[in-house]
């Protein structure tokens, strides 16, 4: 309870199922962790069985201070497991905030929140039982939707005793939503006791506005200190050092493999990529592990080749961390080349910047030097790529086609190795390929950009010619149209006279052609009384003719009687 007077916001290692053990709590107390508590404790099973409690509960004298931490659903049993651990820890917490339906069906857990009179009784009973003043008693518990029911909870079990309250800011139901800072506000301001807050405190940022938006006496980290136990020493991520403390402290405590390396997979989560990763959650035994570490981190201070047991392997791998140090440097060189050529690209390709702009600056006189040596200097750095790259493929086969031999095969460790050979290869296969290609499209680019500047310019030209010209016509055309007018106006009277001359020509040509058709009309008349004239001459002609006829006729009828 000193903790909670100094004025300083106290750091809580939270009590984590398989993790929050005695050989992490010795590492994160190394880093500035103020309290810290065991995983939860099933307070019947811990009573029932003596296996139960040599495997659940582990400490030394250094884990102080240490809050046990138990679920249990009735008074008498939970004071009975605090009075067991007493001697060997600084107090006891109820568990009032476990979500897991096992936990809730069987009556422990975020239940017990609706269950304030019980949680008072729990108090109360360790309290008077426990034959120690000082020691501390509390309860993680989380919210309700109504927050004054948590208000109504936490107020009963204070009157009851209880040192302080650890206030997981989500309700039973909620799992990754926000944290409701303002009910662990509330909370806070009602209570004349500490309290503590738990939920989503990842970084020294997160904690610090904890502190400022709740103004609580204490900060609580579960999975921010799995994935960084410095965290709480102002650390943004797990530095080498905490790492190596943790590989010391596991192969002290005789940490089971799994636990040993799934701690290191948290801590090292953030600062590897995906293929890192994958490579370093398939490794198998503490020695790959440890060699693994050795080859990509180095050692640092404390590290296991201290130990007699590691020694030879590191002397062993010596020369080849060496050699991994001058490869990994010429490809740290290529890939700070490839991010140079991505960073000219993205440069390069930026919008407010025209291609105008780009030719001015390609223009300059700084890069008249420069230009001389620019294209045997790019197909220099072609051909330096084409060979990496030749040699990365031919790595990645190398190492992906060969079958481990059978000593290999019996050394768990040298066949990581073999697979970190092939990880490697194949980023440098991808950092060789990726740089060509932005080198050939960093020169098509810049040729694009003065191809296209050229472009403009011509464009440019163009337009202010053809608006000149269409200026031109436009003044030419309204001159026509004033020409035009002008004419108009001036031959009004001209076009008139010419009119009417027409007209007198028309009507003099038409008095001539009637004169022409009457005289013509005259001479047909009597050219007409002519014919009749000769007609009927004709007339009396036929006649005359037709008498004639017939006298014959009547002639030649009376001598052929006469002959008869």
């Amino acid at each position: 309870m000193d903790l909670f007077e100094n004025g300083k916001v106290v750091k809580v290692c939270a009590p984590m199922v398989r993790y929050s053990k005695l050989s992490f709590r010795s590492l994160v107390r190394k880093y500035e962790c103020d309290i810290c508590y065991t995983p939860m404790i099933v307070a019947a099973d811990f009573m029932r069985s003596v296996k139960a409690r040599d495997s659940e509960f582990t400490t030394s004298k250094s884990d102080r201070p240490l809050i046990i931490q138990f679920a249990a659903k009735d008074a008498q049993t939970l004071a009975d497991a605090a009075c067991v651990v007493a001697p060997f820890s600084d107090g006891v917490d109820l568990n009032c905030g476990c979500p897991q339906r096992w936990a809730m069906a069987e009556g422990y857990g975020a239940c017990l929140i609706n269950k304030p009179q019980l949680v008072k009784d729990m108090v109360r009973h360790v309290k008077n039982q426990v034959d120690n003043p000082s020691y501390a008693v509390s309860i993680k518990i989380r919210i309700h939707k109504d927050v004054r029911k948590t208000v109504d909870l936490c107020q009963k079990v204070e009157a009851a005793g209880v040192s302080w309250i650890t206030v997981h800011g989500r309700t039973a139901d909620e799992r990754h939503q926000p944290v409701h800072y303002d009910a662990i506000k509330t909370i806070k301001d009602s209570l004349s006791i500490p309290v503590v807050a738990n939920g989503d405190i990842k970084n020294v940022r997160d904690l610090e506005s904890m502190y400022e938006l709740t103004g609580v006496d204490g900060v609580m980290s579960a999975r921010g200190l799995l994935a960084n136990p410095a965290l709480f020493a102002g650390y943004e991520y797990t530095p080498l050092k905490c790492v190596w403390d943790w590989v010391d402290i596991a192969l002290e405590h005789g940490t089971p493999f799994t636990c040993f390396h799934q701690h290191l997979i948290y801590m090292l989560e953030r600062i590897t990529s995906q293929p890192e990763r994958k490579i370093f959650n398939s490794l198998s035994s503490v020695s790959a592990v440890t060699d693994y570490l050795l080859r990509n981190y180095g050692p640092f201070g404390g590290c296991p080749t201290t130990h007699t047991k590691y020694r030879p392997m590191y002397l062993r791998k010596h020369s080849d961390v060496k050699n991994v140090s001058k490869m990994t440097l010429q490809w740290t060189a290529v890939a700070s080349f490839l991010y140079i050529e991505i960073g000219i690209l993205l440069i390069l390709c930026l919008p407010f910047i025209s291609a105008k702009r780009w030719q001015v600056i390609f223009n300059l006189n700084m890069w008249n030097s420069i230009a001389r040596f620019w294209n045997k200097g790019f197909l220099a750095m072609i051909i330096i790529l084409i060979v990496l790259f030749l040699d990365a493929v031919r790595e990645v086969r190398k190492y992906s086609g060969a079958e481990p031999s059978k000593e290999a095969k019996m050394s768990p460790n040298m066949v990581d190795h073999l697979h970190m050979k092939l990880f490697r290869a194949q980023r440098n296969l991808y950092i060789s390929g990726f740089s060509l290609f932005l080198w050939l499209v960093m020169r098509r680019v810049i040729t694009l950009i003065n191809q296209l500047a050229a472009a403009n310019n011509t464009s440019k030209a163009l337009l202010a010619q053809t608006e000149a010209a269409n200026q031109a016509a436009r003044k030419y055309m309204e001159d026509i149209e004033l020409l035009k007018q002008t004419l108009i106006d001036g031959k009004d009277e001209e076009k008139s006279a010419q009119r009417n001359e027409l007209l007198r020509k028309e009507v003099q040509k038409l008095a001539d052609e009637l004169k022409t058709s009457t005289e013509a009309l005259k001479k047909s008349k009597s050219e007409v009384g002519v014919m009749k004239k000769h007609t009927e001459s004709l007339s009396k002609e036929y006649d005359r003719l037709l008498q004639d006829h017939q006298k014959l006729q009547n002639q030649t009828g009376s001598e052929d009687k006469k002959d008869l």
